[in-house]
């Protein structure tokens, strides 16, 4: 996944990831493929074993000085939160990345605006 990301151009101004070792180790691998610094990775502990609604405020609580952010966590949180963005996402599978454009003034807007872009890859597809 990192690969298809990388030569898309991918480059968010923030990760953040949940502590468990296999979502952390992942987003250090994608971190890595990307050329964003392992270091700079936020480790938030409210994205293990959360909910949609956690996810969602931690999204909103993001400052907006940050354009782009990608979480790492588990499911089923995020397949509930990515399905409560856009009903075009039905289901997550282990290493899915679903991306979402948002065309808001603030992150505080996202979950009461309605993506303007949907994306969503898998290591299957």
């Amino acid at each position: 996944m990192g690969r298809r990301l990388k030569k898309r151009g991918v480059k968010p101004d923030l990760i953040a990831s949940s502590p468990a070792l296999r979502a952390l180790t992942t987003a250090q691998l994608l971190a890595d493929e990307i050329g964003y610094q392992r270091e700079d990775i936020i480790v938030d502990e409210r994205l293990y074993a959360s909910s949609s609604d956690t996810l969602l405020a931690i999204i909103c609580a993001i400052g907006d000085h940050v354009d782009s952010v990608m979480l790492f966590g588990h499911n089923p949180e995020f397949t509930d939160l990515a399905h409560r963005l856009s009903s075009e996402v039905m289901d997550m599978p282990t290493c899915a990345v679903a991306e979402f454009l948002f065309e808001a003034e603030a992150w505080a807007d996202v979950g009461k605006v309605g993506p303007a872009k949907v994306k969503l890859d898998a290591p299957k597809k």
